[in-house]
Parts: C-alpha cells; sequence; structure tokens
C-alpha cells in the first residue's frame, strides 16, 4: 500500500518532467515493498515488530534515482501509512480525508491485506556528513512537500519541515549534531558509505538508530559502493548477519573488468537496469574521465563495487597521539630508513631506536633535520650534504641496519655498503608490492595497536607527510603508499615505514642488546661488525 500512496501523492522534484505523477521504478518498488513488508503474525497496535525488516539498506551507484526515491519514502513516514493498523477482513479503506489529506484519494483493501495508518507524531531526522550531502535528498522532499496535495501537510523551511500534529522533518549533519538522543519515529541515514569512526559518523548513525528504537520506529541507509579499508557504516551493515535487515545491492559479474570499455558497458547496463532517466553514454563518459583520476572511486562509483580506494595510511591524529619526544645520546644503538629522490621530491632520513621511539636526526653545526626539499638547493637535493649527514650519524650513532631505497641513489648507496659494510646498509627496494605492504603494515600496526610501545618525536614535517599518505590498491587486497595529490609529499612517511622496517629486522636478528642502567633500560649494537 506503501508504494501505491507514493505514487498517488508524490512528484517528480525536477527535471523536464518536473510536477508530474513520481512513478516508482522496478527496483525502487522491490525496495518499498521489502521495507513495509509485514510479518504474517503481527497484531494491532505493534510497531516496528510488526515489520519483517527493522531496517533497510540501498546501495546504487551515481544519478540512479537513491534522492528523490528517499524522499518519498520519507514522505510516507511523515502523513503517508506508515504504521501497521491490523488485518483487513473485507470492505475497509484507507481514505486519505481521514487523515488530514484533501486529495479524495481512496484505497480499498483485499482481506487479508495488511491495513496502513499514520504516526501520530512523526518526527524524523535526515542524516548526511554536510550540507551539500544532505541537499542530495532534502533538495527533492521540499520540492515533493510543495507540491501536490503534500503541500497541505507538510510546511517547508530551510532546515526543517513541520508536519502535523506537531510533528516535524529535521536535518542533521556532522556539524550539528545537538538533536541526536532524541526519540524519532523514523531516520533516512544518506550516503552511509562516509560515516567513518574518524569522522565521528559511527557513533551518530548508531545513536540515531537507537532514537528510532526507542519509539518503536525503524530506519533506512542508502550509499554508493564504500571503500573497505575505511570500515564505514555502510560496510557495517552490508556485513552483518542479522536476518532482519533488508539489503539490495546489484553486483555485476565479477570476471567483467571494470577498466575494459566494453565490458565496463554490460556493468553498466546490469546495475543501472530499471532506472529508465538515465543516460548511460553520459555514464560512460563520467565514468571515464574519472577512471583517469581515481579508478577505484569510479568502480565504486558508477560500476557498484565494493573496492578498495585510496584511503588514509596512517590517520593524523592517531600519530600525532604517539608524540613523545625525548634525547637520544651519541652512541645509541639505532636502525636508520632512507628515501632519496633527486629533484621531484624529497630526500629524508628516519631513525628509530631499539624500544621503537622514532625520530628525525639532524647533522651539521646548525643541526638541521635531515630531510632535503630540493626546492631550497636551487631544484636539485646536495647529494654531497646528504652524504655528509650519513657519515655523521654513522659515527654519532651506533648504527646497526640502515635501509635505503636505490632508485636514483643507487651509486651513493653502493659507496655505503663498501664504506659501512652490507650488514649494516642494505638496498632495500620500495617498488616491491608484496614487501611494502608488509612493511606499511607494520609500521600502520603499531602506530594504531594500543599495546604497543611506538612513539615518535613529533617531527612537523613527518606529521604533514604521514597526512598527505594514501593507500594505493593493489592485486590480492595489498597496497602501496600513495600522495593524496600531485602537489604533496610523503618522502618521510616512507622513511619510517623503512625505520621501523629495519628495526623489527634488528630486534628479531637479535641485533639490540638491552643493557640496565641506575635510571632505565638503553639498547645498544650487538654482535654487529663493520667492514
Amino acid at each position: 500500500m506503501a508504494a501505491d500512496w507514493i505514487e498517488e501523492h508524490c512528484s517528480i522534484p525536477d527535471g523536464f518532467n518536473k510536477g508530474r505523477r513520481f512513478e516508482l521504478y522496478d527496483w525502487q518498488l522491490w525496495c518499498t515493498v521489502n521495507h513495509y513488508r509485514v510479518k504474517p503474525g503481527a497484531t494491532f497496535g505493534q510497531l516496528a515488530p510488526a515489520f519483517h525488516n527493522r531496517r533497510s539498506q540501498v546501495i546504487a551507484p551515481q544519478k540512479t534515482g537513491k534522492g528523490p526515491w528517499s524522499a518519498s519514502i520519507i514522505c510516507v513516514e511523515a502523513v503517508g501509512p506508515a504504521v501497521f493498523a491490523g488485518w483487513a477482513t473485507g470492505s475497509e479503506v484507507y481514505d486519505c480525508r481521514n487523515h488530514g489529506c484533501d486529495c479524495g484519494w481512496l484505497y480499498e483493501y483485499e482481506p487479508g491485506e495488511p491495513m496502513g495508518r499514520p504516526w501520530p507524531t512523526p518526527l524524523i531526522q535526515l542524516l548526511a556528513t554536510s550540507e551539500d550531502q544532505v541537499d542530495n535528498v532534502y533538495r527533492p522532499l521540499q520540492a515533493m512537500a510543495k507540491s501536490g496535495p503534500l503541500g497541505e501537510l507538510m510546511r517547508v523551511g530551510e532546515e526543517f519541515i513541520r508536519l502535523p500534529n506537531d510533528g516535524r522533518i529535521d536535518v542533521v549533519t556532522s556539524s550539528a549534531t545537538s538533536r541526536l538522543g532524541n526519540p524519532i519515529t523514523f531516520a533516512m541515514q544518506d550516503e552511509t558509505g562516509l560515516y567513518t569512526k574518524t569522522n565521528k559518523m559511527v557513533r551518530v548513525a548508531e545513536t540515531q538508530r537507537r532514537g528510532a528504537a526507542g519509539m518503536g520506529g525503524r530506519t533506512m541507509e542508502t550509499s554508493n559502493a564504500w571503500d573497505p579499508s575505511e570500515e564505514s557504516v555502510a560496510q557495517r551493515t552490508s556485513e552483518s548477519q542479522r536476518p532482519d535487515i533488508f539489503k539490495f545491492h546489484r553486483i555485476a559479474p565479477a570476471h567483467l573488468s571494470y577498466k575494459n570499455k566494453a565490458e565496463r558497458a554490460r556493468i553498466h547496463r546490469h546495475v543501472y537496469r530499471g532506472s529508465v532517466h538515465v543516460d548511460l553514454d553520459a555514464i560512460e563518459a563520467e565514468a571515464a574521465e574519472l577512471l583517469e583520476k581515481d579508478p577505484a572511486q569510479a568502480e565504486r562509483f558508477f560500476g557498484n563495487r565494493v573496492v578498495y580506494g585510496q584511503g588514509s595510511f596512517i590517520e593524523g591524529d592517531v600519530w600525532d597521539s604517539r608524540s613523545g619526544q625525548r634525547d637520544v645520546p651519541d652512541g645509541t644503538a639505532v636502525v636508520l630508513g632512507f628515501d632519496g629522490s633527486d629533484s621531484d621530491d624529497w630526500t629524508g632520513i628516519r631513525a628509530e631506536t631499539g624500544d621503537g621511539y622514532q625520530f628525525t636526526p639532524t647533522y651539521g653545526p646548525d643541526q638541521r633535520p635531515t630531510v632535503w626539499d630540493p626546492a631550497e638547493f636551487g631544484g636539485q637535493v646536495p647529494r654531497l650534504e646528504v652524504a655528509a649527514a650519513v657519515d655523521e650519524l654513522m659515527t654519532r650513532y651506533k648504527v646497526i641496519r640502515m635501509y635505503g631505497d636505490p632508485p636514483g641513489w643507487a651509486s651513493e648507496l653502493d659507496a655505503w655498503v663498501e664504506q659501512y659494510g652490507e650488514k649494516i646498509v642494505l638496498r632495500w627496494a620500495t617498488y616491491r608490492t608484496v614487501q611494502m605492504h608488509a612493511a606499511n603494515e607494520r609500521l600502520l600496526t603499531d602506530v594504531t595497536k594500543a599495546e604497543s610501545s611506538f612513539s615518535h618525536d613529533g617531527c612537523p614535517i613527518a606529521a604533514i607527510h604521514i597526512r598527505n599518505t594514501r593507500k594505493a590498491p593493489r592485486p590480492g587486497q595489498r597496497y602501496v603508499l600513495a600522495k593524496a595529490s600531485q602537489t604533496q609529499k610523503i618522502d618521510v612517511t616512507v622513511c619510517s615505514v623503512l625505520a621501523h622496517e629495519a628495526a623489527g629486522d634488528a630486534r628479531a636478528a637479535g641485533l639490540f642488546t638491552v643493557v640496565p642502567t641506575s635510571e632505565s633500560y638503553l639498547y645498544t649494537a650487538s654482535s654487529t661488525r663493520r667492514r
């Protein structure tokens, strides 16, 4: 019945057909009837428990029509037959005039059909991450509420809509969550693939669902396909084994490659099936352009596939929480991580002690940090100065391992191997996906794991580079490190990864020895000889 009510009361919100009758596509009809499907044993007076599904999730690609359909569902919850009203025995009708609507629509129930009635005081929240995002649903909702018979029942404002009997529809974003915790009868959560722990939207969504449950209400969420590296609300819902969550997510056959134009067209025909307003040629043009910049995002947005994107490597706040500057005396056993460039990117060295304290060493009479931006040196890294800094660090500390990325610096690394020993200086190529993924994961785990002893010096350059670093997906659920944009630098992040990998390997090989002192424990070099 809810589907019939929508088509009689809601109108197309925009475009050439604005104001005409809103007729549900097949997939919209399927999702609507499943959300409002009543249990055979439901009894009059039951609210949420009368329905098969406590909440629903709809995953669909860009431009498929999620926003207007979501708006139509909100209209049902606001002034339509959203509450179970018992089973029809024959001759019963739903008469809009009995519920404040003078449109004249009557719905005749069949015997044994579930009946519906409006909420006495509908309290609805529309949730999104930002004001721009919320417009995807609120804008078509405003248009529907202003036209046709709904205009008599819904008073539209910029941030809320007044409903009969002191009901209302409120907009809630991550920057305005003061209404959270209020009792509500329904919540529409838009783009839950963007709700993560980092932006605190996981807690917001859970709080909102509890508010609905307390009133016997239900919730619905819509989204594009999500990035599994972000552990979003959409992913949590999709992976839930609860039988009372309706899920709709069209996925094309896995063997079709999104990078192949012909196969991509087949994917688009599958996931956009039924959305007759969509111009697939326009979708192909948008997808092809996005593929050049962010292939994973294109496949999620238009192919409706769950694929890893370029999510953050380490969240900046988490990295900062490990900061705790301390002195590292000369003679301390350390390892070094070196990543070099010539003119495009930075060159840097990070060091780490045996107990997991990482820092950017200094060199020279001015005690400059061992980070070189070629822009400060006429466009090229001062190689002789870098070599002098390496020699100073080898002299000042007991360097037991140095991992260096060879490209661009192969001759210098060869010289350092000859000078300091092949057991101390090791060529560690970062282009090896398997090894680099494992090294990334080692640092990520030790930064984020509560019981880890890892700490660092709070180097501001390292903090910036960490924030610039993204995960670039590779086959086999692996990733390497990539820049958030071409203008940002991540070289010191790579140095941190190499230093931490060297420290872990050195500890595993027994190259650090713990020596108790009167104040603490110091890590010194053990059984390492320089050639």
